[in-house]
């Protein structure tokens, strides 16, 4: 566990899991609010978090500030497993969009269309064999120090369980973080791509950039002391 005068990193509870996915809609959008893209809350929290606080909860961390939480890092040291639960969710929610599709929005309608048509072909290529992770936090935490002690906690915890490497897929644009920072922390730029569904609300290019670290040769646990339990 670490805790200083400001925040606090631990591991993800069963009780945090609301807040997660209301921190998920509340980032959604380029760290915005997802609403202005997608109205339906419930579906986008469940593409992007149900797997990780349902079925593996141990692999993720939560930052608090004065005891609330203002960030996540939900990771999988599973593959195989969150795989087979990512095909089966996403042909379910699919499908629940579809029903929802006649209520929703010109602009939601159009996010869905983005999913069938152009998003799977807009991921950029991860390995398969390989623990992953996805961060985020409120813009009020998001600080170099925030940031480094949520992935500390992660890769310590990746480390001690001999886990060879870790990767993680970014959105990444001009006045947000970049590559960069992941460099910090010793991860190298595999591959990126374009996401073209934000063309119609940002006028920068946004990508997703897919980001890998080879844990063999990472400092030692020593460097991650600081990291939650």
């Amino acid at each position: 566990m670490k805790t200083d005068p400001a925040y606090t990193i631990r591991s993800y509870r069963a009780a945090d899991r609301a807040a997660v996915r209301r921190l998920c809609c509340l980032t959604g959008f380029l760290g915005s609010p997802i609403d202005p893209v997608y109205e339906d809350r419930e579906l986008f929290a469940d593409f992007l978090t149900t797997y990780y606080t349902d079925h593996e909860p141990e692999s993720s961390f939560v930052l608090e500030v004065d005891g609330e939480l203002k960030g996540y890092l939900l990771g999988s040291r599973k593959p195989f497993l969150n795989q087979l639960y990512s095909f089966q969710q996403n042909i379910v929610l699919f499908l629940r969009s579809l029903l929802r599709y006649p209520r929703y929005n010109p602009r939601s309608r159009r996010f869905i269309r983005w999913m069938m048509v152009n998003g799977w072909r807009e991921v950029p290529a991860a390995p398969r064999r390989t623990p992953h992770f996805h961060i985020n936090l409120l813009p009020e935490a998001r600080k170099i120090s925030t940031t480094r002690a949520l992935m500390s906690a992660y890769l310590s915890y990746l480390y001690r369980r001999g886990e060879k490497r870790v990767y993680g897929q970014i959105v990444t644009f001009e006045s947000r973080r970049g590559e960069k920072m992941f460099e910090r922390y010793g991860f190298r730029v595999m591959n990126r791509s374009e996401i073209t569904k934000y063309r119609a609300f940002y006028p920068e290019s946004v990508y997703l950039s897919t980001v890998i670290k080879n844990l063999e040769t990472a400092e030692p646990l020593s460097a991650y002391s600081n990291s939650a339990t």
